[in-house]
C-alpha cells in the first residue's frame, strides 16, 4: 500500500517544499538536516505497510495468521505420527522401541492377528511426528536388547503421518469458514471434524446418500403382513426378534432415509486409507454398534456409514520415438516417477473435484516436459486400453497400474 513512500520519495517531496534559492545540494546544511528525518519516516511507512498487510487474513504471515484465526477458535492442525503395524518373532515389552534407518518406532500394543508363520503383530507409532515415515518398510532393529528376536518388521502403514498444516491450506481453511458455518451435524460440520482426525487427507460426505429408496417402500403391504404373522414363530429367537422390530418399525412409519450420512475417506498421504484408519473414523464419529444414537461426534439419528475412496488402477501404454541411446528400460523409471506425480496431483485435488479426469494429454505432455533428454516424440498414447481419457466415479482416485513403452 504504501511502496510509493520510499526514502528517496519522501526526501524529494521535502526538500521540494523549500524555496529555489536554497542550497539542497548532497552536504548541504538543509539536506543533513532534513534526510535523517526521512530515513525514519520512511521506516515508518514501511512498519505501517506490514501493520496493514498483517491486518487481514488474506495477506498475513503465518505468525499474525494464527492470531486472527483464534477468534475464530480455529489454530492449523498440528503434525502427528505414523502408525504402522509391525511383525515379530516373539511377544514383546510394550514400549519396546525399534529403528529402521534413522526413524525410531515405539511398540504400545499388540494386535490380535497372528500370520500364517506364526508371527506377532503390534502396532508402532513413529517416534518422530510429520509424513517423513509414511514411506518406511523394512527390517527394525531393536534400541534394546529384546531376547529371543530373530524377525522384526515394519510391515504395513495403518495411520499416515501428517506435518503440521500449511500456512496457504491453513489460509484457505480460515476464509472458507466464512462461507459456511459448521453447527449441529450439517456438512460443514462434517468435513470440519473429520478433517481434523489424524491420518485424514480429506473427505466428501454424501447426505442422505440411499436416498434413492423411497420412504413409503418401506412400509409393508398386506402381502408382506400375512407372511411375517406366518413366518415370524418359526425362526429363531435372535432372528424372530430382529424381524419384529423391523416390521413393527416399518408398519409404525418409523423407517425413513433421513439421517443417513455416507462419509468417503481419503488418507493423508492422498491413498486409500487402511481399515484400520477407517475403523478409528467410523468409532469416533458413530460407532456401529450403537449406531445413530450420537454417542459419537454425529447428532442422534445421523447414521453414518464411513468408507475408503477406491484406488482405480490406470494402466498406460505409451508409443514412444526415444533419443539416441535410450530406451524402455533406461527410461522407464523416469516416466513412471512423471506418472506417479501426475496421478497423485490428481489426488490431492480428489475434494474439490466432482469427477477425477486422467487426461491422455497431460501425461503426454509432461512426459516429453520432464523426459525430454530421452524422448523425443509421443503419440497414440492409450489409458485402460483406450486412446481416451479416463473419468473416474466420484469416489475413485487414480493409481498406477503398468505402463508399457
Amino acid at each position: 500500500m504504501y511502496e510509493d513512500m520510499t526514502y528517496e520519495a519522501l526526501l524529494q517531496r521535502a526538500l521540494s517544499r523549500l524555496p529555489a534559492t536554497i542550497d539542497k545540494r548532497e552536504g548541504s546544511m538543509v539536506m543533513n538536516g532534513v534526510a535523517p528525518s526521512m530515513a525514519e519516516l520512511a521506516m515508518l511507512y514501511i512498519a505501517a505497510d506490514f501493520v496493514f498487510r498483517a491486518t487481514y487474513l488474506l495477506t498475513a504471515p503465518r505468525e499474525y495468521l494464527i492470531k486472527r484465526a483464534a477468534d475464530r477458535n480455529m489454530a492449523p492442525y498440528g503434525a502427528s505420527a505414523a502408525v504402522f503395524r509391525g511383525e515379530f518373532n516373539v511377544l514383546l515389552p510394550l514400549g519396546a522401541r525399534f529403528s529402521c534407518d534413522d526413524l525410531n518406532f515405539v511398540a504400545t500394543e499388540r494386535m490380535p492377528e497372528k500370520d500364517e508363520n506364526g508371527r506377532f503383530s503390534y502396532r508402532l507409532i513413529c517416534e518422530t511426528a510429520g509424513a517423513v515415515a509414511n514411506g518406511y518398510t523394512g527390517t527394525l532393529i531393536p534400541v534394546e536388547y529384546v531376547d529371543g528376536l530373530t524377525y522384526a518388521e515394519l510391515v504395513e502403514l495403518l495411520v499416515p503421518g501428517e506435518d503440521e498444516e500449511e500456512t496457504e491450506a491453513f489460509r484457505q481453511r480460515v476464509l472458507d469458514s466464512y462461507k459456511s458455518q459448521a453447527f449441529g451435524g450439517n456438512q460443514a460440520d462434517y468435513v470440519e471434524k473429520v478433517n481434523a482426525m489424524e491420518g485424514v487427507g480429506a473427505v466428501k460426505v454424501h447426505p442422505v446418500w440411499n436416498g434413492g429408496i423411497s420412504p413409503a417402500s418401506f412400509i409393508p403391504s398386506e402381502e408382506v403382513t400375512s407372511w411375517y404373522e406366518g413366518a415370524v414363530g418359526t425362526l429363531e429367537p435372535a432372528v424372530s426378534a430382529w424381524l419384529t422390530a423391523v416390521h413393527t418399525a416399518a408398519k409404525d412409519k418409523l423407517l425413513t432415509v433421513g439421517g443417513t450420512v455416507k462419509l468417503v475417506i481419503l488418507a493423508a498421504d492422498n491413498r486409500a486409507p487402511s481399515e484400520e484408519l477407517l475403523q478409528q473414523i467410523q468409532t469416533a464419529i458413530d460407532p456401529t454398534q450403537n449406531a445413530g444414537e450420537g454417542l459419537g461426534l454425529a447428532p442422534i439419528g445421523h447414521v453414518v456409514h464411513v468408507v475408503g475412496v477406491t484406488a482405480q488402477q490406470v494402466n498406460i501404454t505409451l508409443h514412444i520415438t526415444y533419443a539416441h541411446g535410450w530406451g524402455w528400460d533406461s527410461a522407464k523409471s523416469y516416466i513412471e516417477k512423471v506418472v506417479d506425480d501426475y496421478l497423485l496431483e490428481l489426488s490431492r485435488s480428489w475434494a474439490s473435484s466432482d469427477f477425477i479426469t486422467v487426461r491422455i494429454s497431460q501425461i503426454e505432455s509432461r512426459i516429453l516436459a520432464e523426459c525430454a533428454t530421452m524422448v523425443t516424440d509421443l503419440g497414440g498414447t492409450e489409458i485402460n486400453g483406450k486412446e481416451e481419457n479416463l473419468v473416474l466415479d466420484a469416489d475413485s482416485i487414480p493409481v498406477r497400474g503398468t505402463v508399457d513403452g
